[in-house]
């Protein structure tokens, strides 16, 4: 089982068309890196600097990750991603 990522409409011109793709478990910064590396393109567009950028929302598991521990949030098997631009 992995990671189920669901990719806002402007970005899935990287991903190919693709509105869900999958990722690997870790933090949402690594994440973002795996996202990176087999879409290249993407992680620019979500974060700057190791930081989300402030008009990207993502949620995991519906729980917003301002809320939990923002780019540190562990992600694990099974859960769904969500990112949302402001």
């Amino acid at each position: 089982m992995a990671v189920k990522v669901r990719i806002p409409t402007p970005l899935q011109k990287l991903t190919n068309g693709k509105e869900e793709v999958e990722g690997e478990p870790g933090t949402i910064l690594n994440l973002i890196k795996y996202l990176d590396s087999k879409y290249p393109g993407i992680g620019e567009r979500i974060s700057d600097g190791g930081k989300i950028r402030r008009f990207v929302n993502i949620y995991v598991n519906d729980e917003d990750i301002r809320f939990l521990q923002n780019e540190q949030t562990e992600i694990k098997d099974g859960d769904e991603v969500s990112i949302i631009p402001a």
